[in-house]
């Protein structure tokens, strides 16, 4: 494998276009989202009425906590409530 320094990683980087606005907007907004979805998980758990007030309307549960019900995030949840590991 070549051995590359710093500045000249630095400057390959520095050729690269930038990423598309989607994937840095998902970059921020990804650990919140994993948080809030810790929660809700944790919550349903413990609390049955809430449970079936997330299973019922999991874009709505996402879209409470300030995160935007995007498909793969609500598919996720989807998984994790029913039993699936994070």
């Amino acid at each position: 494998m070549t051995e590359y320094s710093h500045e000249r990683i630095a400057q390959l980087l520095a050729t690269l276009p930038p990423p598309p606005r989607g994937w840095v907007v998902a970059a921020r907004e990804l650990p919140r989202a994993r948080a809030l979805m810790d929660e809700i998980v944790a919550r349903a758990a413990a609390d049955a009425g809430y449970r079936e007030q997330v299973a019922s309307d999991l874009e709505a549960a996402l879209a409470q906590g300030g995160v935007r019900p995007a498909a793969p995030l609500v598919a996720e949840l989807r998984h994790r409530l029913a039993g699936g590991t994070p």
